[in-house]
């Protein structure tokens, strides 16, 4: 699902007396990265006389070069474009190997073609204090970066600040506020400092009003929002350029549209270009609205529209009733254990050392709520394609009557205390079910470790 949504930026220079420009740099495209999708872009230049020729920077960023020919009391801007707003994961990416923990070092290759963005400015008194209660970075590189952007958005207060120009990180550090693009020059610097390429971002932030209010923590804007915005972005290696906001403490998400990105926060400004001495009136306005909005359960049904569909499910389940169909649900809980929820056997590995366990009281705990005197079996599950082995599975049988299946829970095995069963008594229960079922010892097959195939995995 996905909110379609038109921007519309409008900047304008009006001119005390008759001026000659020089031409124009015009960063107002969506760069070529630009993860949100643009569905159609424009920019029309005041006045009509003029041209325009479209080109990448050193970055790929996409600059109009802007020529007037005559002298003008106007110069204006107006870009339109309509983005996609689909959600995305911003951590979804991967690290290589070698750059999963801090400190880490870039390849000799990947150093030479970075360089630009990993030259830092010169140490300043006030930075330095600043980088020193960091301190050495250690552990998980995402983990340090997403630390130290949220504690930058939470040591440096945000500000509009209307004077052109970025202060220098003392200045921001010593006022303890600044603007977007003074918070992310000084994480520029600091990152730099610790040896991270990094680059300035000048951008669209595009922040959407939420359908119903978080239920803990902010709700976000009041209303739909939409400004010039600037951020910051890493190198990591396996993952490229990831976007980090100091200002909200975030990482750069579907409402970041980045337009320039480069190694200095001057080389970013969104209207560069040389004018006659003259007396200059600057005008920026900017909106955001949505002109197409996905079907969901929040919006944008209205409460008619609601008690229809409720009418329509409540004549569904009256059918279904008359005809007796019966809906049951999956049979497969999912569970992460409370303690310990960051271990392996909860995220990504199959068994640990407390899953099973965890597994088998809840087994029982269930069956002692929906089938007492059941049946339970532990077993073979799914086999997944590349599995060494099959799943295990925890099932549980009883009848709809609430006739006991089983009677005497002290038969049933429990992993935690062995009973001390060996191979030849298995042999003899296999056997003995055999011939009860009338299948025969022809059926029965022994099974064997593959001693020679462990000994070579160790």
């Amino acid at each position: 699902m996905s909110i379609h949504v038109a921007l519309n930026h409008v900047t304008r220079y009006r001119y005390g007396r008759s001026v000659v420009l020089s031409p124009q740099l015009v960063r107002l495209r969506p760069a070529p990265h630009c993860r949100t999708r643009v569905l159609s872009y424009s920019m029309r230049v005041t006045p009509e006389e003029h041209f325009v020729n479209w080109q990448q920077d050193p970055q790929s960023n996409y600059v109009a070069r802007v020529f007037v020919p005559e002298r003008v009391r106007e110069f204006r801007v107006e870009v339109d474009l309509v983005a996609e707003m689909a959600v995305y994961n911003p951590f979804d990416f991967f690290l290589e190997p070698d750059a999963e923990h801090v400190p880490f070092a870039y390849a000799s290759w990947q150093r030479r073609e970075l360089l630009p963005f990993l030259e830092p400015e010169a140490m300043t008194p006030g930075l330095a204090r600043y980088v020193d209660t960091l301190g050495r970075p250690r552990g998980r590189t995402t983990d340090f970066l997403v630390e130290l952007n949220r504690r930058l958005s939470a040591d440096i207060g945000y500000l509009i600040r209307m004077e052109p120009g970025v202060q220098t990180p003392d200045e921001t550090l010593t006022r303890g506020s600044g603007s977007c693009r003074d918070t992310s020059w000084l994480l520029v610097q600091i990152l730099r400092h610790m040896g991270f390429a990094a680059r300035f971002v000048s951008g669209y932030l595009i922040q959407l009003k939420a359908d119903v209010p978080a239920r803990e923590g902010p709700s976000g804007v009041a209303a739909d929002f939409t400004d010039l915005h600037a951020w910051c972005e890493v190198y990591l290696p396996g993952a490229g350029w990831i976007g980090f906001d100091p200002t909200s403490g975030l990482l750069a998400g579907e409402g970041h549209l980045p337009l320039a990105c480069t190694p200095d926060a001057s080389s970013a400004a969104p209207v560069t270009g040389g004018v006659e001495p003259c007396e200059v009136e600057f005008e920026h306005a900017m909106q955001v609205t949505r002109v197409h909005e996905s079907p969901r359960v929040t919006l944008p049904y209205s409460e008619a529209q609601w008690e229809a569909l409720l009418r329509a499910g409540d004549a569904v389940d009256a059918r279904l009733v008359a005809a007796d169909v019966r809906l049951t649900m999956g049979g497969e809980p999912t569970f992460v254990s409370e303690s310990g929820r960051d271990a392996d056997e909860w995220n990504t590995e199959a068994i640990g050392p407390s899953k099973r366990q965890r597994a088998l009281d809840l087994h029982r705990r269930l069956r002692a709520s929906f089938g007492p005197g059941g049946l339970l079996h532990v077993g073979q599950g799914k086999w997944y394609p590349g599995e060494q082995l099959p799943r295990w599975a925890l099932s549980c049988f009883w009848r709809a009557d609430g006739v006991p299946m089983w009677h005497d829970d002290t038969l049933m095995a429990d992993e935690q205390r062995p009973a001390g069963h060996s191979a030849a008594e298995a042999e003899r229960f296999i056997r003995t079910l055999a011939a009860h079922l009338g299948v025969g010892d022809t059926h029965v097959q022994a099974g064997y470790e593959d001693t020679w195939y462990y000994l070579w995995r160790e």
